[in-house]
């Protein structure tokens, strides 16, 4: 299977090399970037949109260009603190010289966005983006990449424990929300299933995107509720010499993290080089455990065996490291790189029993004998980029992404593999830009991918399938007096195949009957449409406002058709929509449901306002989102024993004298409306202080008869937060209030509202390389115990204790 991807990969490689050229050119273009007052602006970034032309400003805010073609060129200047300008000039034979750029002071961070292939930063999308880069990346920074995020405004987690959380924007998780690295899919199982890590980390990363509503047009069906993009610097794009690096030690699962980013070349040659390490006990929580008990606990003692340790979650321990090593050739039309990484993680699955100990072979890791499950991540990853432009031809600049990721997952149970879950994943991706005709400007998008899937174990839940797709997308926008349009279109043809075996692994599924049966079953066809209109009207200097409406279609994930099994990662008996569970005598069977399945359908509306100059701004959106045959898993009241040791166990009604056993949850289809609202203000109270203040909610329910809720919907909640900074040093506290839940689906329980008390300080220490910072964190101040909704772990895995981090970072 690796020769055909490596084949597959070839011609890409060719292809972006033959692409190498540069044409001929004479023009100069230069200017200096001011501020409001008439202060020259260093370190601003400039550069002509969709070309090779980027530059930095000079300690005197100057900036030049050499070479430049004939023709309409648009200028785009940004630098921290400052709203985004964008500017057209007309490249004559003679040169531009003298151009004065002057940029207005923004309370809020404006960044570009690298997830969408036009340009646009996170002020100049008609979709609400979130952003987190730099020194406030480093500061939310956590194990795993939904808890990085959770406190971004529309955004939560899935919290399975600290180990294996997702982000879920606005209510949607899973297959709905693509996880991608440099804008191609991380090719890990963590839409499968809440108990799958996410291979990708945000402590090697530049910056992360969340790109809230349907991005379907950019990423394909798997995008529907939203992207988060991680963008690093694996295959680097320039020759600077940059080494950051990053110690840090937290209490409250005595973790202890180190990292290291290299980047550094010479002539044409770019080099990067990133490596993490991180390593964790069972984590503390509110319980008042002592630091003794943490100890003696981790240390096995005999008086603590076969009873429950007060304040420590059991089996929440984990093990990480991995490495990316990336190098890039560079020309004056672009640059084409290759990388590779590779990633291991030993972590815990918390709720499964506990007691006696010993050692797994492979990881070293101390893992429970009786029953303890915990999971093994392995993956590689191969990856190319190339940049190519053209500025003489009607294609003036070519992307090219490919990646071949080879990931595998052990559920570990008792010292014994339950279930291995395979993943190799090709994928490739085209944007090719073309020169303004008419003021449009914009790009087409090829892309392929295909991701082969295999679960193996008895206690697999999902059989072995593949899935293809193929998709051209067409994007296009236009300025016009004050308004930026944005248009889109996207078709895309979905393939997914089971083996043919699956119908008989498990016994309480029933032969599927006639070959033309079981070859419907086997192979699925999907061709979603999406379409998007949007419109970003700055109506006034500082002020814009942003409308989308897009018409989405999704085609079902593999696991959402074909699961049918014990999950022991989550305690759950999984059924696919092609099943359907049906009683008779008293017990209950699996059989293959007559009932079409059919694409996912959204219709989204979104509004969104901002005010981004002076030193009040805000971001306020709403949206309205209508899905027809919406995928979602609902619990069915029923038990199935375990059948760890066989699946010949019957599955049987939930009497009042039976407990034990696994909940069957079942992948129904319905109609759904989900709308809701989201805000963020920012206010300077003083230059060195700033007030922040966010809220969002979301309500989501059937549109059947009797209006029934989606199960694991995130609450209400506001926040807000005190910055306080200075050249020495910056202090932040913040707070976020999380509301009850009570609009729950049938057989899901409420969940209690409850708040969260932080806070940071950072020294920065000065003639000690670039950058040095020494920082101390404490999160849960208040020690509150709190359990999230959104977690399939609520009633097991509350929130870790209140818990100390100290560390350093840097730069030189």
């Amino acid at each position: 299977m690796k020769s055909i991807y490596i084949n597959k990969i070839a011609p890409l490689c060719a292809l972006s090399l033959l692409m190498v050229g540069a044409a001929s050119h004479a023009q100069k273009f230069s200017g200096v970037v001011f501020d409001a007052d008439g202060n020259r602006i260093a370190k601003a970034k400039v550069s002509l949109v969709n070309t090779k032309y980027k530059a930095v400003t000079d300690e005197k805010g100057q900036f030049t260009f050499s070479d430049i073609g004939v023709g309409k060129v648009e200028l785009h200047v940004s630098a921290k603190n400052f709203s985004h300008i964008n500017e057209y000039f007309t490249i004559t034979d003679q040169d531009i010289t003298e151009v004065t750029i002057s940029l207005s002071a923004t309370v809020m961070e404006v960044v570009d966005v690298y997830a969408t292939p036009l340009h646009s930063s996170s002020i100049e999308s008609a979709l609400p983006v979130n952003v987190i880069s730099g020194d406030e990346l480093r500061l939310k920074q956590a194990s795993t990449l939904g808890e990085t995020l959770k406190n971004e405004v529309g955004v939560h987690s899935s919290y399975f424990g600290p180990v294996a959380s997702s982000p879920i924007i606005r209510g949607m998780d899973g297959p709905r929300v693509l996880i991608t690295q440099n804008g191609l899919d991380v090719g890990d199982a963590s839409r499968v299933g809440p108990d799958h890590a996410v291979a990708a980390e945000a402590v090697t990363a530049q910056q992360v995107e969340v790109l809230r509503g349907p991005s379907t047009l950019f990423y394909g069906s798997g995008a529907i509720g939203g992207v988060v993009n991680v963008v690093d610097n694996r295959v680097p794009t320039n020759i600077d010499n940059q080494v950051d690096y990053l110690l840090k030690h937290n209490d409250v699962a005595d973790e202890s993290e180190a990292t290291l980013n290299v980047n550094t070349g010479y002539k044409s040659l770019a080099v990067h080089l990133d490596a993490f390490w991180r390593e964790s006990n069972d984590y503390k929580i509110p319980g008042y455990a002592t630091a003794e008990d943490h100890d003696e606990h981790e240390e096995g003692h005999d008086e603590h065996e076969g009873e429950e340790i007060k304040g420590i979650l059991e089996n929440s321990a984990s093990k990480s490291s991995g490495f990316t090593l990336g190098s890039s050739y560079l020309f004056d039309a672009g640059y084409i790189g290759f990388s590779y990484g590779r990633m291991e993680r030993t972590y815990g699955i918390p709720g499964h029993s506990e007691h006696g100990e010993e050692e797994h072979e492979e990881t070293g890791t101390e893992i429970s004998e009786e029953g303890a499950v915990f999971g093994d991540l392995v993956q590689d990853r191969y990856q190319l980029l190339s940049e190519i432009s053209f500025e003489d031809s009607f294609i003036n600049r070519v992307m090219s992404k490919a990646a071949y990721t080879d990931y595998q997952h052990q559920e570990i149970e008792g010292g014994e593999v339950g279930t291995q879950f395979n993943n190799e994943m090709l994928e490739t991706r085209f944007d090719l830009y073309h020169q303004a005709v008419n003021g449009w400007k914009g790009a087409w998008t090829l892309h392929y991918k295909e991701n082969d899937f295999n679960a193996i174990g008895e206690e697999a839940f999902t059989p072995p399938s593949n899935t293809e797709s193929i998709a051209i997308a067409w994007l296009e926008e236009k300025h016009i007096d004050d308004v930026l349009w944005q248009l889109g279109i996207r078709a895309e043809h979905v393939t997914l195949s089971a083996n043919s075996e699956v119908e008989s692994h498990d016994e309480h599924s029933d032969e599927l009957g006639s070959h033309e049966e079981e070859s419907h079953f086997n192979k699925q066809s999907f061709t979603p449409i999406s379409a998007s209109l949007g419109a970003v009207w700055e109506y006034s200097t500082g002020y814009n406002l942003g409308f989308s409406a897009a018409f989405s279609q999704r085609a079902p994930s593999a696991s959402e058709l074909f699961s049918n099994g014990a999950h022991i990662g989550t305690n759950t008996y999984e059924v696919g929509a092609l099943f359907e569970v049906h009683e008779e005598d008293h017990e209950l069977h699996v059989d293959l449901s007559d009932q079409n399945v059919e694409l996912e359908t959204a219709y989204n509306l979104d509004l969104t306002w901002r005010k981004f100059e002076g030193d009040f701004g805000f971001v306020a959106s709403a949206f309205y989102n209508h899905i027809d045959d919406y995928y979602y898993q609902a619990n069915t009241g029923l038990f199935a024993e375990s059948g760890h040791d066989s699946h010949d166990e019957a599955i049987e009604e939930n009497h009042e004298e039976e407990t034990a056993g696994l909940p069957v949850y079942v992948f129904q289809q319905n109609n759904v409306v989900m709308y809701g609202v989201e805000a963020e203000f920012f206010y300077q109270v003083a230059p060195s202080l700033k007030a922040t203040l966010f809220t969002d909610y979301i309500r989501a329910k059937l549109t059947n008869n009797n209006n029934d809720n989606l199960p694991r919907i995130p609450p209400m909640r506001v926040g807000g937060q005190l910055n306080y900074m200075t050249d020495k040093y910056s202090a932040e506290l913040s707070a976020t209030h999380y509301f009850k839940q009570s609009d729950t689906a049938a057989l899901e329980s409420e969940t209690d509202g409850y708040t969260m008390l932080d806070a940071n300080f950072n020294y920065f220490i000065n003639n000690v390389g670039d950058d040095m910072v020494a920082f101390l964190k404490v999160n849960n101040i208040t020690d509150e115990e709190a359990r999230v909704h959104t977690s399939f772990l609520k009633g097991v895995s509350p929130l870790p204790a209140r818990g100390f981090t100290v560390g350093i970072r840097g730069s030189f």
